[in-house]
């Protein structure tokens, strides 16, 4: 935001959140509201404190701090002393007083009902700006949600990419009530410390029970015909009234703010269109998590590397197109190698992409062996995922796990024919290449004798098979990334103990994670910190995904439309999810933005 006018510098950490023409529009309402909210008075080492010293000096007080200097007035001329007592004149020490800061918040309740719904809210979204940095200036904490939204849903703490979002999806057909301002009342225990409390909306808000002693703002539209503006009057709890009129930008960057305020109007590899043939259907992460492979609805499969940033150019993704009459069953990246695509023909499987042997490089088909079970490609099943390691001899170990939670392993290949395709493991969890190692973990199998009644981390490729318990009795599990506090064998890990209940594997010992109903659990990472590593879960309305972990939940994300399918990386801070429509998003957990858009090209 170094492009910034010097007039909106203050909030240029804030506006950052938006593209810098965006940024530019709202900054204008930004620097007109701020001047009429005013500053928030910072709460100083005034009288009544706890003691702390001394300050300065001072004209009056008791002659017990009297500085010394005025003391040799009574020596030398002591009717000089009475003399600037009676006018005023002699300096006393003056005390410094301590005050709490920590409990100093800001509480901002918006209404998102019918009366402010459209063009009011691009008002509520400066104001959340000005807010937000006026609390910011004076250390104060800064809470804000949607008024007709339960607080247990809609409580934000700072101002963040993902929480306005989640405020744009909030609407509600109720006009803001009572109920709703005691609910938030309770929650946020306004009754005993009101503090800096502010209500967003209509004047009817002012009208309501409990409202009293709150500052408002009131938003309206002037029933003009042709009218493009706001009328926004400020209603501070401790000053005058100050009306505002804001001028609204052009009508396509009104329906960016309202619709999403992050997206950049100029088109870029980020945001990509697909034809019919082109369309997403399935995706999944590569055994490294660095690189995402898209399943396409017309047989082709693509390797897309994970951008670092959402400002890095997303380079052209590998893609391997089988021949007609084959199907495709796994898909899988290789660092040193490329995209690998095993594919389906008739009775036999062949390798789009070349498998590594001591004498180089080489093709390769399987057949599966009779009586044997086959890789399961049913249309609904998950995408089946396909992981490489080269042992010490310079052969190519692949590995298949199918939709089923089947491993496989591919043979390799032989000179001059095909080698086999065998099940080596009935029930995995999960698959990943962790520290270049690849793992992946069992579901524990049955009761009884002989038989793992806990999860088990297998390490592939060794012999003989080395396991390693994990005290888990459900056996669904997640690797995960993480920059610290990981397991020393398997990395971040989460693997469901009881039905409600999660298990994190960490370097210090296993944590406990409960998962309310109705969630369903897409990975585990680590956010940014101070945050601890927690599980990424779907919320029952298919569309949020929350954060729950050993501190309160949070929303990440909200997506577009109903998700069918949605998991996270293992190698990098990211998460992914496709909707029902096509639409595929990649999300950075550490901006808390999108990385990488795909949705379908319109039908006329």
């Amino acid at each position: 935001m170094n492009a910034l006018p010097p007039s909106l510098r203050p909030w240029a950490a804030q506006l950052a959140l938006f593209p810098e023409d965006l940024a530019r529009h709202l900054g204008q309402h930004v620097a007109r509201l701020s001047a009429a909210v005013g500053t928030l008075r910072p709460r100083g080492d005034a009288d009544g404190g706890e003691p702390q010293g001394y300050d300065g000096l001072a004209r009056r007080g008791p002659f017990d701090r009297l500085l010394v200097s005025e003391w040799l007035w009574a020596l030398e001329a002591p009717e000089e002393l009475v003399r600037r007592a009676a006018f005023g004149e002699l300096s006393f020490l003056k005390p410094a007083f301590r005050q709490p800061q920590g409990a100093r918040r800001t509480v901002v309740l918006l209404d998102v009902g019918p009366d402010q719904l459209g063009l009011p809210r691009i008002a509520h979204l400066a104001l959340l700006v000005v807010l937000a940095r006026r609390a910011e200036a004076v250390g104060a904490a800064f809470t804000w949600g949607a008024l007709q939204t339960g607080p247990a849903r809609a409580t934000h703490e700072g101002l963040g990419g993902t929480s306005l979002l989640a405020w744009l999806e909030a609407r509600s057909n109720a006009p803001a009530s009572a109920l709703h301002l005691a609910a938030w009342r309770d929650a946020l225990e306004l009754s005993q410390a009101p503090e800096d409390v502010w209500l967003v909306g209509s004047s009817r808000l002012g009208c309501l029970e409990g409202a009293a002693g709150m500052s408002r703002v009131e938003v309206s539209e002037p029933m003009e015909p042709g009218a493009h503006r706001l009328a926004v009057d400020v209603r501070p709890a401790s000053r005058e009234q100050r009306s505002v009129v804001l001028e609204l930008p052009p009508p396509d960057d009104c329906l960016r703010l309202l619709r999403n305020p992050f997206a950049s109007s100029r088109a870029s590899s980020e945001w990509q269109t697909r034809g019919a043939g082109q369309r997403i259907v399935k995706f999944a992460f590569a055994g490294d998590g660095r690189r995402v492979l898209l399943f396409s609805a017309n047989g082709g499969v693509e390797a897309l590397a994970v951008p670092h940033s959402p400002r890095a150019t997303v380079p052209k993704p590998r893609r391997i197109f089988v021949h007609p009459g084959q199907q495709v069953v796994a898909a899988g990246w290789r660092s040193s190698g490329g995209l690998l695509v095993l594919a389906r023909h008739r009775d036999s499987y062949v390798m789009h992409g070349q498998v590594r042997t001591p004498e180089g490089l080489r093709r390769a088909r399987y057949h599966a062996v009779e009586n044997h079970p086959q890789p399961a490609i049913e249309e609904g099943a998950p995408p089946s995922s396909l992981m490489s390691w080269v042992d010490p001899r310079g052969w190519e170990r692949v590995w298949l796990r199918d939709g089923l939670g089947r491993l496989f392993s591919l043979v390799p290949p032989s000179p001059g024919g095909t080698s086999a395709l065998i099940q080596e493991e009935e029930a995995v969890s999960a698959m990943a290449e962790v520290r270049s190692r690849p793992l992946c973990v069992l579901r524990p199998q049955s009761l009884g004798k002989g038989r793992a009644i806990i999860s088990r981390l297998k390490v592939l490729g060794e012999e003989p098979a080395r396991f390693v318990p994990i005290n888990a009795r459900h056996g669904e599990a997640h690797f995960g990334y993480s920059p610290s506090e990981a397991h020393p064998e398997a990395g971040l890990l989460a693997v469901r103990d009881k039905e409600l209940e999660w298990k994190l594997f960490l370097a210090t010992g296993v944590t406990v994670v409960p998962v309310p109903e109705g969630f369903r659990v897409v990975g585990v990472v680590q956010p940014p910190a101070p945050s601890p590593p927690g599980l990424v879960a779907l919320h029952p309305d298919q569309r949020s995904f929350h954060f729950f972990s050993g501190q309160a939940p949070r929303t990440l994300a909200v997506a577009s439309g109903p998700v069918v399918q949605a998991s996270a990386s293992h190698g990098q801070p990211v998460f992914g999810w496709l909707t029902r429509a096509g639409e595929f998003v990649l999300w950075d957990l550490m901006e808390q933005t999108v990385l990488y858009r795909s949705v379908p090209e319109a039908t006329p």
